[in-house]
């Protein structure tokens, strides 16, 4: 039987399959239902900048009303300010309670944009047990005036300050949205990111044709969605000093298995869970043993990044070559 053992942030696991931030994640009872499931970890929903900072904001609600039903939110962006309030103690609870009733590893989140006395908030969760911190960095550039290299010295910024408040492992959430996303890669990892979690999820508003209001419209992550996150991990493998985390998309046990094989060292379920529970990590997880077991794997690590670009024999499938082959394999019903 294949050795399904991994490594991330510091931390063994059993299994690559880690239960990402979503509202399953933010009560005891359903963390509890996550572990018996088989979780290798959990990741609680996120904490928000403006839940610590409230005091000090002035809100603008515009697109970001109703961001409640972000699958990744505790409270959502902008919850009311009685909610505000009560916010980081209420995380605070939940994170102290996953450690005394959990056998395994909690990590905490932080989502924010930029530099300021919040991001200190990251030492309170170290101090109250997080064995890892995942920032959470949910950043739309739209200030037209704002360069390229401007918002990325923002992103790097944001990491450095967050990294030097804790010394416990830190991972860095983000979007696909770069010019050179191997090369932001790294400059991540220089600013002291232990490992990458590709890629952030960025949910769209809608306009309400109704009401002509700007309103929220979750929809829950596909298969297909994979494929982007598999083509950057498997670029990124080996190129960047840091941890790769494969997350949107992540449905079933050939999903896992792709992206191990393209070089992730841990895959991340949300959207599947939320459709179909905690038990479906079992499931998957028995899927992906077998796969490998019956292929005579050994370990992971053996297999983990034979199918990246740098271990393939045609490293340009991952490139353009594979835009035009793809064009030129469609063939009309």
């Amino acid at each position: 039987m294949t050795d399904l053992t991994t490594r991330y942030l510091g931390l063994t696991l059993g299994h690559p399959i880690v239960a990402s931030s979503s509202p399953l994640t933010g009560s005891i009872d359903s963390l509890l239902a996550l572990q018996e499931a088989g979780a290798a970890a959990v990741v609680l929903p996120s904490l928000f900048e403006e839940q610590v900072e409230h005091d000090s904001l002035a809100l603008d609600h515009g697109f970001e009303v109703g961001a409640e039903f972000n699958a990744e939110t505790y409270g959502g962006y902008f919850p009311e300010l009685d909610d505000y309030n009560a916010g980081d103690e209420e995380y605070l609870d939940v994170l102290v309670a996953a450690k005394r009733e959990l056998t395994i590893p909690v990590i905490a989140s932080l989502n924010g944009t930029s530099e300021g006395g919040w991001t200190s908030y990251a030492t309170s969760l170290q101090d109250e047990g997080a064995d890892a911190l995942e920032l959470n960095i949910y950043l739309v550039a739209a200030d037209p005036d704002a360069t390229s290299l401007e918002v990325e010295d923002r992103y790097l910024r944001l990491v450095e300050s967050v990294r030097s408040a804790i010394d416990i492992p830190l991972a860095v959430k983000i979007g696909p949205s770069f010019s050179s996303p191997v090369n932001m890669a790294r400059r991540l990892a220089a600013a002291g990111a232990d490992a990458l979690v590709l890629f952030n999820r960025f949910y769209q508003p809608d306009i309400d044709l109704g009401t002509l209001d700007v309103s929220p419209d979750l929809v829950l992550s596909s298969p297909a969605e994979m494929r982007l996150i598999l083509r950057w991990i498997a670029i990124m493998r080996g190129r960047i000093d840091a941890e790769l985390a494969a997350t949107t998309g992540v449905h079933d046990a050939d999903g896992v298995v792709k992206l191990i094989l393209a070089g992730a060292d841990v895959t991340m379920m949300t959207s599947a869970l939320l459709q179909h529970g905690p038990g479906h990590i079992a499931t998957v997880l028995d899927g992906v043993r077998d796969w490998f077991t019956e292929r005579e794997y050994t370990s992971l690590d053996q297999a983990r990044g034979s199918v990246s670009q740098a271990s393939v024999p045609d490293p340009t499938a991952f490139e353009r070559a594979n835009y035009m082959r793809t064009l030129l394999s469609y063939a009309p019903e």
